[in-house]
């Protein structure tokens, strides 16, 4: 069980590899930060797998801390936008 976890880990990772071919070429901001999204999201659930298969409870606070600062860059990014945008509309 525990190579199926490790393995399922090495394929996330391999995701991720993904994600920065398209951060590197993604055409906006909005594209780099779905990639940004997606780093936070895998590297938590690798965060999870491994805790899993090495049996070590701490990688799941590392996880839980992960996705909690992941969602708080999606909402400064959010917020950025936001205000970037109406800067743009008239002012």
């Amino acid at each position: 069980m525990s190579s199926f976890l490790i393995l399922s880990a090495l394929v996330l990772l391999g995701t991720i590899g993904a994600g920065l071919v398209r951060v590197s070429r993604g055409p906006s901001a909005a594209d780099r930060m779905l990639c940004a999204q997606l780093f936070g999201t895998t590297g938590v659930a690798v965060l999870l797998l491994l805790a899993q298969a090495y049996e070590r409870p701490a990688l799941r606070d590392v996880a839980l801390i992960f996705a909690i600062l992941a969602s708080l860059v999606i909402a400064v990014f959010v917020k950025h936008a936001a205000i970037h945008r109406q800067g743009d509309d008239g002012g």
